[in-house]
Parts: structure tokens; sequence; C-alpha cells
């Protein structure tokens, strides 16, 4: 089951619950609210006891090095 990253708009505490779907009705868990907001998120993986995020450069150039342009 996916983890989700909300943030609820009536008292901006930001949260994650682990869903089935997106789709499914969420309560904020400090004030109850259910006016939130999924927030964008990117994932880590975990290789060789490192943590990498999914956004970050892979290699070095202006494409991450895979392509050979330079």
């Amino acid at each position: 089951m996916p983890i989700y990253e909300y943030q609820c708009r009536g008292c901006d505490e930001d949260f994650e619950k682990y869903l089935p779907a997106p789709s499914t009705a969420v309560a904020c868990p400090a004030c109850g609210s259910d006016g939130v907001t999924r927030k964008l998120s990117v994932f880590g993986l975990k290789s060789s006891g490192e943590f990498a995020s999914s956004m970050a450069p892979q290699g070095g150039g202006c494409c991450g090095g895979g392509c050979s342009c330079h």
C-alpha cells in the first residue's frame, strides 16, 4: 500500500497516510478536518546503505551522464 502525503487546510498540519488508493477519503489526524490537500511527493531508494532521492541527478553532465553528449 502506498504512502500519500497531505497538508490540512484547517490547521496547516502535514501528515502521511497508508492508503489503497489516492481517492480514499482522508481526515486530518490533528484537527479532524476533511479539508486536506494531497502533496506532490518523491520517493527515495535505499541501495548499499545510502538513500537517493528519485529527483537526484544520476552521474554528471547536462543530462545525467548517460547520453555521452560531452
